[in-house]
C-alpha cells in the first residue's frame, strides 16, 4: 500500500469485479475504503475457488486495502446508518444503475444533501442519456456490444470472447480514473460532484483507439479496424522448440532481421523501407518471419534477436510468471497469511513512488469485519451500534482479514 491517498474516505458499494476492482486501486494507494456490502456479502466472496466458504480467491484478489461493513439497506435504519457513514467520509462509489442507488437510498441527490462536497463516481453498464439505461451489463455482454469478440474471432469468422474479464477491467480502471480526476479538480468549489463512468462508452473508447482508423475521416477513407492487428500472420511465430514473440516495427528493424535471416534482397525492398508500403504489406512480412522462426530455436533466436536490438519476448505461460526474472526482481508477488483464509500469495500494485516506503497491504476483509470501529469513526453511539448489531440491521461480523 502506498500512501498518495492517505485521509481520503471512500465509501464502496461496488460489487463483483468493475468497482471492487477500481475501488481497489484507491485501496492501494492509500485511501481508507470502507466496503459497504448487503448481509449476504458481496455474491463474488462466494465464486470458487477458495479454502473456505467465507471468501474465494478472486474475491481475496480485487478486495484487499479494505474494511468491511454489512448493512440491510431495505430498512430505514440501514438507509439512516448509511447517511451517518457518508457524513464522514470523502467519495461514494458504487456500479449500479442509478434507478436501483436510488431505490436503495445511495442515490447522488440523497447522498449531497447530507455531504455538500460529495465526490460521487459510478459505472452503470451504459450511459444514462441512451436507451440501453436500464438494461444489465455483464463482461460477456459487453464484450459482444463493444465489437470485441467478432475482433477476436476465430480463422472461421466466429466471434470468441477473450478469456479475461477485460470489460470488467477496463470498465474498473476508468471508475478509479474519475475518482481520481474529481479529488484532484480545483475548480469544483467545494461542490458535490457526480461522474458518470459507464461499462460500455469505456469499452468503445478504448477499443477504437487505434481501431476506428480510416472512419475516423468525413467522408471515411478507408474501413475501421487497425490492420497490422488484423493480420492472421500477427501471432507468436513457431520456433525449433517452441514459440516467440518478434515484432521488427522500425525500418531499421527490419532491415536488421532480414541481414540475420539472409534476405539482403529485402534490405532495399519498399515494403521494408517505406513505411506506408510497409503498412499496406505487413501480412506479406509477417509470414516471411514465420517461414524463417522454426530454423532455430527459441533461446537461439532470443539471443540472436536482442544483439541486434530487435523487439522480442518469449512466449509464457500463466504459470511460467512465477520464476519470471524481472518479476521476482520487482517483488512483484508477495506472501502472507491471510487471517481466516492461511497462506497466500498476491500481485502487489504495479506502482511505485521513487525513495518512498510501502506499508503492508491489508488482506481482504471478512464480511463486517470492521462494523463497529467504521460506525464509531462515523460518530454513532456504542448504545446505537448495539441496537443494530441486535435488530439484525447491522451485521457485527467478525475480524477476518481486517485491522482492527
Amino acid at each position: 500500500m502506498l500512501r498518495l491517498l492517505n485521509g481520503i474516505r471512500v465509501l464502496d458499494f461496488t460489487t463483483v469485479v468493475l468497482g471492487p476492482y477500481a475501488t481497489q486501486i484507491l485501496g492501494d494507494l492509500g485511501a481508507d475504503v470502507v466496503k459497504v456490502e448487503p448481509l449476504a456479502g458481496d455474491v463474488f466472496r462466494y465464486v470458487r475457488p477458495g479454502r473456505s466458504d467465507r471468501m474465494g480467491a478472486n474475491f481475496i484478489n480485487c478486495n484487499r486495502n479494505k474494511r468491511s461493513i454489512a448493512i440491510d439497506l431495505a430498512t430505514p435504519e440501514g438507509k439512516e446508518t448509511v447517511k451517518q457513514l457518508v457524513a464522514n467520509a470523502d467519495v461514494v462509489v458504487h456500479n449500479m444503475r442509478p434507478k436501483s442507488a436510488d431505490k436503495l437510498g445511495i442515490g447522488f441527490e440523497a447522498l449531497k444533501a447530507v455531504k455538500p462536497d460529495l465526490v460521487y463516481c459510478y459505472a452503470s453498464g451504459f450511459g444514462q442519456a441512451g436507451p440501453n439505461a436500464d438494461e444489465p451489463a455483464y463482461d460477456d455482454t459487453i464484450q459482444a456490444l463493444c465489437g470485441l469478440a467478432y475482433l477476436n474471432a476465430n480463422a472461421n469468422g466466429e466471434p470468441r470472447f477473450l478469456p479475461t474479464i477485460v470489460a470488467d477491467k477496463v470498465g474498473g480502471l476508468h471508475l478509479a480514473i474519475s475518482v481520481l480526476a474529481a479529488l484532484a479538480s480545483r475548480n469544483r468549489d467545494n461542490a458535490a460532484i457526480c461522474i458518470e463512468a459507464p461499462m460500455y462508452e469505456s469499452l468503445v473508447s478504448f477499443l477504437l483507439l487505434e481501431q476506428l482508423a480510416g472512419a475516423s475521416y468525413q467522408p471515411p477513407i478507408g474501413g475501421t479496424g487497425y490492420e497490422r492487428l488484423r493480420s492472421p500472420y500477427r501471432k507468436p511465430f513457431p520456433t525449433a522448440d517452441g514459440f516467440i514473440g518478434i515484432i521488427p516495427y522500425t525500418t531499421s528493424h527490419w532491415v536488421r532481421f532480414f541481414e540475420l535471416v539472409g534476405r539482403d534482397d529485402m534490405k532495399t525492398d519498399k515494403r521494408v523501407t517505406d513505411p506506408t508500403a510497409r503498412s499496406r504489406s505487413i501480412d506479406d512480412l509477417y509470414a516471411m518471419i514465420e517461414s524463417a522462426t522454426p530454423a532455430r530455436t527459441t533461446a537461439e533466436w532470443l539471443t540472436l534477436l536482442r544483439a541486434r536490438d530487435i523487439p522480442c519476448a518469449v512466449v509464457n505461460r500463466l504459470d511460467d510468471l512465477f520464476d519470471d526474472p524481472h518479476l521476482n526482481a520487482v517483488g512483484m508477488f508477495t506472501h502472507f497469511e491471510h487471517p481466516s483464509e492461511g497462506p497466500m500469495r498476491s500481485v502487489r500494485t504495479p506502482f511505485n513512488i521513487e525513495g518512498a516506503a510501502r506499508q503492508d497491504d491489508l488482506p481482504a476483509p471478512g464480511l463486517s469485519g470492521s462494523a463497529r470501529q467504521i460506525l464509531a469513526e462515523a460518530g454513532v453511539a456504542e448504545t446505537e451500534i448495539e441496537r443494530l448489531f441486535t435488530s439484525g440491521v447491522v451485521a457485527s461480523g467478525t475480524n477476518d482479514g481486517e485491522a482492527v
